[in-house]
């Protein structure tokens, strides 16, 4: 369980620079023009690792669709709302916002994919959603205009973040690759038909490169490790990227840590040591199915075997699951998706 876990904090540590650069970006690049740029960034980062290997295998229609929708909500809509966000308030208090995005994606998926919390998540939630509202209260009027347009790029990111996790038979990278290809080219089409191109090439190189690494390196560690915990379990982990983002802030920017600031980043930090203490175990039933992810043969769901492979091995293929039920500590992963 170890190594989705520290997935997941590499994909928050990569994602909190998105903040304060993008913040500086904004200086001459318009929000839309700045959101495509980034996500291209993020396809070409990955690109070589994403265009490599065999083809993937034809996606049926649930996966299409799952996909189009994290695309559409994750990629096109939110970063652009996120980039208007940036224009009305702080990097920092920007980046302390976006574990919101931890509350829609658990609140969805208790809603309606089967990704449910018990009661220390919910606390846990709700402490990030106090920690979001000390920090847009702390801004007055600019920053509730702000923490808006944030909650709504955030409730995109977690709509985007449970269709993403139910996604199989596309490894990360190729999401990733594809996900940043189609969103970036859709948002900056249109900056481009809302205002003229005026930035300097510095710029949009920094953005490009901003993009391959908050945006592509860090969406492909957060799938790998979703696909494991489950979408909620991953936010809640990826919650500490408003931690990376703060200090960049401080240290690039030079913008003040106050004492709104500190006191937000304490009920987070109290939100987050109350999750990490959750289990959840209960004897369920497998159901047969047939797809296709990484996965171990030591892990108690994978009984096929592969002559000369050893059971700790990670790799990826199509394969079958038989029915049948066992009791053990578990996560809402592409396994585990039951109603508690």
């Amino acid at each position: 369980m170890r190594t989705p876990f520290l997935l997941a904090l590499g994909a928050a540590a990569a994602f909190g620079a998105a903040a304060p650069a993008g913040k500086a970006l904004l200086v001459e690049l318009p929000p839309f023009q700045l959101a495509g740029l980034l996500y291209l960034g993020a396809a070409l980062g990955v690109a070589p690792w994403a265009l490599r290997g065999k083809p993937a295998r034809k996606l049926n229609g649930s996966a299409l669709a799952r996909v189009a929708g994290a695309i559409g909500f994750g990629g096109v809509a939110a970063p652009v709302l996120l980039m208007f966000g940036l224009r009305a308030a702080s990097a920092a208090s920007v980046s302390l916002w976006l574990p919101l995005e931890m509350i829609a994606t658990a609140a969805l998926g208790a809603l309606f994919f089967h990704d449910a919390l018990d009661r220390a998540g919910w606390l846990a939630a709700l402490g990030g959603a106090a920690a979001a509202i000390i920090l847009a209260w702390g801004e007055r009027a600019a920053g509730m205009r702000a923490g808006g347009l944030v909650a709504a790029a955030c409730l995109c990111w977690g709509l985007d973040n449970q269709l993403t996790a139910l996604v199989d038979g596309l490894p990360p990278e190729r999401f990733a690759f594809w996900k940043g290809l189609i969103a970036g080219a859709v948002n900056l089409a249109v900056g481009l038909a809302l205002a003229p191109w005026t930035a300097p090439a510095r710029f949009a190189a920094a953005a490009l490169g901003v993009g391959a690494l908050s945006y592509g390196a860090s969406l492909v560690l957060y799938i790998a490790s979703a696909r494991s915990l489950g979408a909620t379990r991953s936010q809640i982990v990826f919650a500490s990227a408003p931690f990376f983002g703060l200090a960049l802030s401080a240290l690039a920017l030079g913008e003040p840590l106050t004492a709104t600031h500190a006191g937000a980043a304490a009920v987070l930090a109290a939100s987050l040591a109350l999750l990490a203490f959750e289990r959840h175990e209960h004897s369920h039933r497998h159901e047969a199915m047939s797809h296709e992810h990484r996965h171990r043969h030591d892990d108690g769901h994978h009984h096929h075997v592969h002559a000369g492979l050893a059971p700790a091995t990670e790799h990826s293929h199509p394969h079958e699951h038989e029915p049948f039920e066992h009791t053990h500590a578990h996560w809402p992963d592409l396994h585990h998706r039951h109603s508690h």
